[in-house]
């Protein structure tokens, strides 16, 4: 059942969506979505539009990204509509941290939920259940000690493998099965892909996308989850500067690796800026919902976005 506050603390961006996608899902199916960005909206523009009626649904989902500082600024009126919300729509305030002690935090855990979206510093029993209950793939204790030395606690890139062992594996899965496939191999084509886009190379992000969907038809359906991930971070390394932390630590956090490729994704995160970062977002939902709805072929539609980073 919907819940009428959310809050989704932590760093991990897969998390942040894995969450988010079951929010939508528990919603109704005419529900209306907006996303504001906390580091610009007013308190008073957001609860208009939390007690506005939806103009052509019957219940709205207020998406608040970066909501840390809007927490901070507008905490009082904040704790006074999180006690009594609208009945009519649900926010959902994303954010790095949020104190237990805090008194907005029982408030959210009184009419809505806090959903914890750190990863697990060993996310081995993460991957088994993951692996069952999203992939409908049986991973052992064991097999996910092998993926977790191989990715880190790297979320979406845990996913990402889960689904392509379970499209293509055959047998028992071993570690042999998991170290000879394609994805696993030195050189993983779609963080290269990424890492051509974060450091402003598309015509080499494009070579890498066409080589990718050759190698692997199911990449594609992929596709919106990583380009989502890596815009994401964009967003999160312009917000985390401009409260003046340091590069390194911003690298850290966000898992910005290998070292080579930190300073190339921070030049292109501050080319693209708050309002390209945006623009490609909003593309990057247009482009998954007429890839959904038969209007044009997903391979071609992420070609679309590439150029558009330009």
């Amino acid at each position: 059942m919907l819940k009428s506050v959310y809050a989704l603390v932590g760093n991990d961006v897969f998390l942040h969506l894995e969450k988010l996608a079951q929010i939508l899902r528990s919603a109704h199916a005419d529900a209306q979505r907006i996303d504001v960005d906390g580091l610009t909206v007013g308190i008073g523009d957001l609860l208009d539009e939390l007690r506005s009626f939806a103009m052509f649904s019957t219940h709205k989902l207020v998406v608040v990204r970066e909501a840390d500082d809007f927490i901070s600024k507008y905490r009082e009126t904040l704790e006074q509509y999180v006690a009594k919300p609208s009945s009519s729509s649900t926010l959902v305030l994303r954010v790095t941290s949020l104190p237990k002690n805090q008194r907005i935090y029982k408030l959210i855990t009184d009419t809505g939920e806090v959903c914890d979206c750190n990863a697990p510093k060993d996310p081995t029993a993460w991957i088994v259940q993951h692996a069952r209950t999203v992939h409908a793939l049986t991973v052992g204790p064991d097999i996910a000690r092998v993926l977790f030395n191989l990715l880190g606690n790297d979320l979406g890139r845990l996913d990402n493998e889960l689904a392509k062992l379970a499209l293509h594996a055959k047998g028992p899965l071993n570690a042999a099965t998991i170290q000879s496939t394609v994805s696993f191999q030195r050189d993983q084509e779609m963080w290269h892909l990424t890492d051509a886009i974060g450091a402003g190379n598309v015509t080499e992000a494009i070579h890498r996308w066409r080589h990718l969907v050759q190698l692997d038809a199911s990449t594609e359906y992929r596709a919106i989850t990583w380009l989502t991930i890596w815009l994401e971070k964009v967003r999160k390394a312009l917000a985390m500067r401009r409260r003046g932390i340091k590069d390194f630590i911003i690298a850290k956090d966000l898992k910005i690796w290998p070292r080579e490729q930190q300073q190339p994704f921070f030049h292109t995160a501050a080319a693209l800026g708050e309002t390209g970062a945006a623009r490609l977002i909003n593309l990057l939902a247009d482009i998954d919902h007429r890839s959904k709805s038969g209007l044009g072929d997903m391979a071609a539609n992420v070609e679309r976005f590439l150029l558009a980073v330009r």
